[in-house]
C-alpha cells in the first residue's frame, strides 16, 4: 500500500473530511442566509420607497389631474439615478415616463412584478431587471413606478464570490490540516505497529513509545505497556516454571523409577514388594501435591477464582486453621496460638484458607528456634516461648491482615523477595521435605485479592502476613450480622 493510500485510510483523515464537510456546510448555510437576508432587506427597501411614491403621485393626480401627473413624472424622471416611471392611457399608449420598453403584459396587471426593461435614454440594447408596481388610476390611466435591481444583483454577486473563495479556503486549509494531523497520527501508529511486530517476533521486551502530550494515544500506549509488562512477567514465570519442573521434579521421578526398578530386581517376598509399593505411593502423593499446588497457583494468577468470591469472616478461617494444625504442631514440639477479632472479608475462602495453611505449615517446619549457646558441658535448650507460633486475623485500616509469626531462624531480608518464587528453597530448608511452592501460592492468592504477601523480621523469627484490601460493602454487611462477637485468643 502506498503512503498516500495509508494516509487517506486513517481514521484521523476521515474524521477531518467529515468535520470539513460539516464546517463547509455550516459556512455555506451562514453565507446563504446572509445573502438571502440582504436580498430581502433590499427588496423591502425598494417596495417601501415605491409604495410611498405611488401614494404621493396618486394624490397629485387626484388633485391636479393628468397635467399635474405628467409634469410631476417628467420632473422626477430627469433626476440622476431616478426610479422607473411610466403613465399610459386606457389604450396602453405611453403618456409620460422614462421607460422605453417592458416585458409584454406588465402594464395590463395591477400589483407587483419583476420584469425586464430598457430606459428611453439608454444606448445599450441589453435588458435590465426591475421590481415595479402597476397602479390603476381613475379614468383608466395606469401608473408604473419601479426600481432597478442592479444594486441587489451586484451585492448578491459579491456575496456569492466571497462565499466561493471562503469555501475554497476552508477546503484547502481543511485538507492541509487533515493531512498534517493524519500524517502525525500515522507516524505514531507506524511506530506502535513496528513495536508490536517486534513483540510478535519474540522480543517481549519491546514497549510502545509514549509521548509527552498525554493524549489518548499516550494513555493507550501506557496501558498497553503495562499489559506487555504483565505478559512478559507471566511468560518469564512460565519459562521459570518449566525449567523448575524439569529440574526439581526430575529427581523425585528418577527416584520413583529407581525404587520400582530396585523392587523388581531385588525384592523377593510379599513384604518387600508391599514396602516398595508403599514408598512408590508416598513418592507419587508428593508429586501429586506439587502439581496440585502448581495448578492452584496458576488458577490464582490467571484470575479464574474471582468468580467464587463471597463475604465471610477471616477470623473463622484463622480459627479453623488453628484447630486443624494444633495437633500437628504439638507432635512437632511447637505450640500453636490464635488471636482473632471479627474481621469481615470479601474473597475466595478456599484459596485464602489454603494460603494461610501454607504459612502455618512453613512455620511448623522451619520455625523451630535455634538454641542459644550454653556453657561448656551444658545442653542447648530453647525457651518454651520461642516454640510458639501465633496466628492472627485483624483489621488494620482498610486492610485485613492474616499473619503467622514464629520465632525460628527467619529469612534474611536479602532473600525475602526471592523466597516467594516457585520451587525456591533456601539453604536452611534443604533438609526438610517440601516443594518450595508454599510462599509462592500465598503470594499468588494475595495478588488475586488485590493485596500482597509481606515477610518481616519477628526478632527473632519470621512474620508472614497476607494483607488483603477489605471491601466496605462486605464489612458493613458482616459487621451487622455479628455485632457482639468477642475477640478470641487461644
Amino acid at each position: 500500500m502506498t503512503a498516500f493510500g495509508k494516509l487517506i485510510r486513517t481514521t484521523a483523515f476521515r474524521l477531518t473530511l467529515v468535520y470539513l464537510f460539516l464546517f463547509a456546510l455550516f459556512a455555506a448555510s451562514l453565507l446563504g442566509y446572509f445573502a438571502w437576508n440582504t436580498r430581502r432587506l433590499i427588496t423591502e427597501q425598494i417596495t417601501s420607497t415605491v409604495n410611498a411614491e405611488t401614494g404621493e403621485i396618486s394624490d397629485i393626480f387626484a388633485r391636479r389631474g393628468l397635467r399635474g401627473l405628467v409634469f410631476t413624472i417628467e420632473n422626477r424622471a430627469l433626476r440622476p439615478g431616478a426610479n422607473l416611471y411610466l403613465v399610459t392611457t386606457p389604450s396602453g399608449q405611453a403618456v409620460a415616463g422614462n421607460v422605453g420598453s417592458l416585458a409584454p403584459g406588465v402594464m395590463g396587471t395591477s400589483g407587483w412584478s419583476e420584469t425586464a426593461y430598457r430606459r428611453l435614454d439608454e444606448q445599450d440594447t441589453a435588458d435590465h431587471r426591475a421590481l415595479v408596481r402597476v397602479t390603476e388610476l381613475s379614468s383608466g390611466f395606469r401608473l408604473l413606478i419601479g426600481s432597478d435591481l442592479e444594486e441587489r444583483r451586484r451585492l448578491f454577486g459579491i456575496i456569492a464570490k466571497a462565499a466561493q473563495w471562503s469555501l475554497l479556503i476552508v477546503i484547502v486549509l481543511g485538507l492541509g490540516g487533515g493531512t498534517f494531523v493524519a500524517r502525525r497520527v500515522l507516524r505514531r501508529i507506524d511506530a506502535m505497529t513496528g513495536t508490536t511486530q517486534r513483540i510478535m517476533a519474540g522480543d517481549l521486551s519491546g514497549r510502545l513509545p509514549v509521548g509527552r502530550s498525554g493524549d489518548e494515544l499516550d494513555r493507550l500506549a501506557e496501558n498497553l505497556n503495562a499489559m506487555l509488562e504483565r505478559i512478559e512477567a507471566l511468560m518469564m514465570g512460565l519459562k521459570e516454571v518449566s525449567d523448575n519442573i524439569a529440574h526439581d521434579l526430575k529427581t523425585p521421578l528418577t527416584r520413583l523409577r529407581n525404587r520400582a526398578e530396585e523392587a523388581l530386581a531385588k525384592s523377593g517376598s510379599e513384604a518387600e514388594y508391599r514396602s516398595a509399593l508403599e514408598r512408590t505411593i508416598e513418592e507419587s502423593d508428593g508429586l501429586i501435591r506439587t502439581f496440585n499446588a502448581l495448578l492452584m497457583i496458576a488458577r490464582a494468577e490467571s484470575g479464574q477464582a474471582r468468580g467464587n468470591m463471597d463475604d465471610f469472616d477471616a477470623a473463622d478461617v484463622a480459627n479453623g486453621i488453628h484447630e486443624l494444625y494444633e495437633p500437628l504442631a504439638e507432635d512437632d514440639g511447637m505450640v500453636l496460638h490464635v488471636k482473632t477479632t471479627p474481621t469481615p472479608l470479601h474473597g475466595n475462602r478456599e484459596l485464602i484458607s489454603q494460603a494461610l495453611a501454607n504459612l502455618v505449615e512453613n512455620a511448623i517446619k522451619y520455625g523451630k528456634p535455634v538454641p542459644a549457646p550454653q556453657p561448656l558441658g551444658a545442653d542447648a535448650v530453647a525457651s518454651p516461648a520461642s516454640r510458639e507460633i501465633l496466628i492472627e486475623a485483624r483489621r488494620d485500616g482498610d486492610q485485613v491482615l492474616l499473619s503467622v509469626t514464629d520465632h525460628g531462624p527467619g529469612i534474611p531480608e536479602a532473600d525475602r523477595k526471592h523466597a516467594v518464587e516457585r520451587f525456591v528453597r533456601l539453604e536452611a530448608s534443604r533438609t526438610q521435605p517440601g516443594s518450595g511452592l508454599g510462599l509462592s501460592l500465598a503470594s499468588a492468592v494475595a495478588t488475586l485479592h488485590g493485596g500482597d504477601l509481606r515477610l518481616a523480621d519477628a526478632h527473632p523469627g519470621l512474620s508472614a502476613t497476607l494483607a488483603i484490601p477489605a471491601r466496605m460493602g462486605a464489612s458493613d454487611r458482616l459487621a451487622a450480622q455479628m455485632p457482639n462477637v468477642p475477640q478470641k485468643v487461644a
